[in-house]
């Protein structure tokens, strides 16, 4: 691995103290949550001591962060160029999105989204006093997911709905949607007359070979009245930090958020943490990425070798791996069985909807010599 990302040796990440590393005990190899092995990018670093060195330890505002996810948008995220005034930091994506969700629908409207998906998209919508509208991926024979446009508009169409929730790049699928999908996903939404919310908190982690297209790069007026939500908690590695990014399109998007401001406060050291991500630890996240691409290629054939029944499609995207376990027996919930058995945590499938029985979420970003571990744990639970 790059040096710039540590070593990832177990005596170092056991003296972590986050959730990842203390919600099991120590003989449990964790490969559960979205959250990466690998050592804070020093400019990261350099950005949260300078703050507390000063005393910097305030309410937040978000100063230059507008015009930094502008610039990386533009050179990272196929030539988006937002409007910095129209860009908010908000503590995380769910947050932001549970917040605009009881801004633009009623109290028990449906929100469509496309299981199966992120897992608190479903219990964060119910919390807000919305409810859950399925619209299905739709299974591919090479063990993938596509969309669906036909199911799209027929969730769209029942009564009560309010808005559409799209994920993209897809968690836990890895996929990437293509511009024309998405020219779909705009046209099927308008005619329904849905808004659309987006989340592309992984978009800085697509991987060689693909290309992230932003919503609101669409020529289409779908497009131009969306709300995005982003981060650098993912693509750096700094949840714990508490900052987000909520993009308007338009100045009745910007009036969303800044109505609701006070349920949106970002912690400040966030907010200075991704500035720092978005301008300076440029080389980090390249690190990154061509690990875990290196990564994604390793499982392949780890997989192939110690658990030939499991079926796995190398990620467009991000740093989980969607496996699906069907063949090996385990059950509804095969992760359950690779934690009893080999004292490895996986994501549950079935967290991320019906449709993800008999599949586990693997996280792939870590060393080459943990994914391996994780792997052999995996197989000898089937023994």
């Amino acid at each position: 691995m790059d040096a710039i990302l540590g070593d990832c040796s177990l005596d170092t990440l056991r003296r972590r103290t986050s959730y990842k590393w203390r919600m099991y005990p120590p003989d449990v190899l964790p490969a559960f949550v979205a959250e990466m092995d690998f050592d804070a990018a020093g400019e990261i670093k350099d950005a949260v001591r300078a703050a507390l060195d000063a005393g910097d330890t305030g309410y937040p505002h978000k100063g230059e962060m507008g015009e930094a996810f502008a610039e990386f948008a533009a050179e990272r995220l196929g030539g988006w160029s937002p409007d910095p005034d129209l860009v908010f930091a908000i503590p995380d994506v769910m947050t932001g999105i549970a917040e605009v969700l009881q801004s633009i629908t009623e109290p028990g409207a449906a929100i469509v989204i496309n299981p199966p998906v992120y897992a608190p998209f479903f219990f964060r919508i119910e919390l807000a006093g919305r409810r859950i509208a399925e619209a299905p991926l739709a299974a591919a024979a090479d063990g993938g997911y596509d969309l669906d446009l036909d199911t799209l508009d027929h969730a769209l169409a029942q009564p009560g709905v309010g808005a559409y929730l799209l994920c993209n790049p897809h968690n836990p699928l890895g996929r990437v949607w293509s511009r024309e999908q998405l020219i779909g996903v705009a046209e099927t939404c308008a005619r329904r007359g849905v808004p659309i919310l987006v989340d592309e908190i992984h978009a800085p982690l697509v991987l060689p070979g693909s290309r992230h297209v932003p919503f609101h790069t669409l020529d289409h007026p779908a497009a131009r009245q969306a709300v995005v939500f982003t981060s650098a908690s993912k693509g750096w590695n700094i949840p714990g930090l508490k900052c987000g990014i909520a993009v308007a399109a338009d100045s009745i998007g910007a009036a969303i958020l800044a109505r609701r401001w006070e349920a949106l406060l970002a912690a400040h050291l966030g907010v200075r943490a991704t500035i720092a991500a978005l301008r300076s630890a440029r080389s980090w996240l390249d690190a990154v990425v061509a690990q875990i691409a290196a990564n994604t290629r390793l499982l392949t054939g780890l997989l192939a070798e110690q658990l030939p029944g499991a079926r796995y499609r190398e990620p467009q995207a991000s740093f989980l791996a969607w496996i699906d376990c069907r063949a090996l027996d385990l059950g509804d919930d095969p992760a359950a069985a690779f934690l009893a058995r080999g004292k490895v945590a996986l994501s549950p499938g079935p967290d991320f909807g019906s449709q993800g029985r008999g599949f586990a979420r693997l996280n792939i970003g870590t060393s080459p010599e943990l994914i391996a571990e994780a792997v052999r744990r995996m197989a000898s639970a089937t023994r």
